[in-house]
């Protein structure tokens, strides 16, 4: 499996483009806001001749979602998330204000919803879905257990765990989804996380300050 990672927009963001070989492929967040973003990204697609099959996202947070509605045009790609976290979607151009920048684009509906335990197929590739809500309702971290990686969201970050004080968000909760439904991973699963440099279950078991 291919890992590729972009970091977009302001926040910045990482948006992960996952292909193997059948030339299939999802992308996770895609924060693309900038027009030079939107292009790179398309750029990487089409000298890779790749298929994406789904636009994924672990949650609907404004940065997560500013190239979902640029994929939606170009590709025909409606993105899939948690239902829970649907209504921060019309939230978006108002969050934006209050960050001092305008939406790049109207945010795009979505095409459909991630439960906890489904199974998303590209070419011989799965990814499972697991809820970890407490950054926000609808938190959804994606495995796959054949290259042993998870894409944590804005959940587990390097020596940190995302943060609980934004609308829909808790901190007893994020917690424990951590140590329940991602502590109990193997620890040689890589993290991938929406922001920052990868990490690993079994550093962050033994490093991360909030679970000391």
């Amino acid at each position: 499996m291919t890992i590729k990672r972009f970091q977009f927009n302001m926040f910045p963001v990482n948006c992960y483009v996952i292909s193997d070989k059948t030339g299939e492929a999802a992308i996770i967040d895609a924060g693309c806001y900038y027009p030079e973003e939107e292009q790179q990204l398309k750029r990487y697609i089409n000298d890779n001749n790749l298929n994406v099959k789904h636009l994924l996202n672990t949650h609907l947070h404004l940065d997560h979602i500013f190239g979902n509605t640029f994929l939606l045009r170009e590709l025909g790609l409606k993105a899939k998330a948690c239902k829970e976290d649907e209504f921060l979607l019309e939230k978006m151009p108002a969050m934006c204000r209050m960050f001092g920048f305008p939406p790049n684009a109207a945010p795009a509906e979505l095409g459909g919803y991630i439960a906890d335990g489904d199974k998303i197929q590209f070419g011989e590739s799965t990814l499972e879905a697991i809820h970890v809500p407490g950054h926000s309702p609808g938190g959804m971290v994606f495995y796959n257990a054949e290259n042993q990686c998870i894409f944590s969201g804005d959940v587990l970050f390097q020596g940190s765990i995302g943060r609980a004080d934004l609308e829909g968000g808790n901190y007893d909760e994020l917690l424990d989804s951590i140590a329940t439904r991602l502590f109990t991973l193997p620890d040689e699963t890589i993290v991938y996380p929406g922001h920052g440099e990868p990490t690993s279950i079994g550093q962050e078991k033994m490093n991360n300050p909030y679970f000391k």
